[in-house]
This record gives structure tokens, sequence and C-alpha cells, in this order.
């Protein structure tokens, strides 16, 4: 029997992905023209952002509070990867 069968793993989140989600939006916005919005780019900036920073997995309710309490270092290791993403992906868009 698989541990996936034994427990209930659906509270287990990571809190970057939310976080990275959030900030590509944001820079997307204000990106220009040059920078492309497809779908296949824009889930390719989405990985390569996360795969830069750290994971945040929270698995209860406290882990739910204290989430949004992130250190401005976090904030900016979020924003910074996001940004090398999108410059990334931006001169090698897919095909």
């Amino acid at each position: 029997m698989g541990l996936e069968a034994k427990y209930n793993f659906e509270d287990l989140y990571n809190e970057a992905e939310e976080l990275v989600f959030q900030e590509l939006e944001r820079q997307l916005e204000l990106a220009g023209e040059d920078v492309p919005k497809d779908q296949d780019s824009v889930v390719d900036m989405a990985a390569y952002a996360l795969n830069l920073v750290k994971p945040m997995y929270r698995a209860n309710l406290l882990g739910r509070v204290y989430a949004p309490a992130l250190s401005q270092e976090h904030k900016d290791e979020i924003a910074s990867a996001v940004n090398q993403a999108v410059a990334k992906i931006s001169e090698n868009p897919p095909d």
C-alpha cells in the first residue's frame, strides 16, 4: 500500500507557488510587447521561477496563518526569480 493511500496529503501546499504566480502576473502587466505572454511561455516562466525559489510548504491551519508574514528577503527572492524567468523565456521563447 502506497503512502498516499494511507495518508491524506490534500492540505500539503507549496505557498511559494501562489506567490510566484502573483509576482509573475504583476511583472507581466508591466512588461512591454517584447515579452511573450502565450500559454507555453507563461507556464515556462512560472516553472523557471519556481525552480529558483525556496519552497514554502505548509500543512495545517497554523501554516496558513503565518504564510503571509514573509520576510522582505523572501519577497525579494521571489521578485528576482520571476524577473530572471521573464528575461530567460523572453530571450528563448518556446516554439
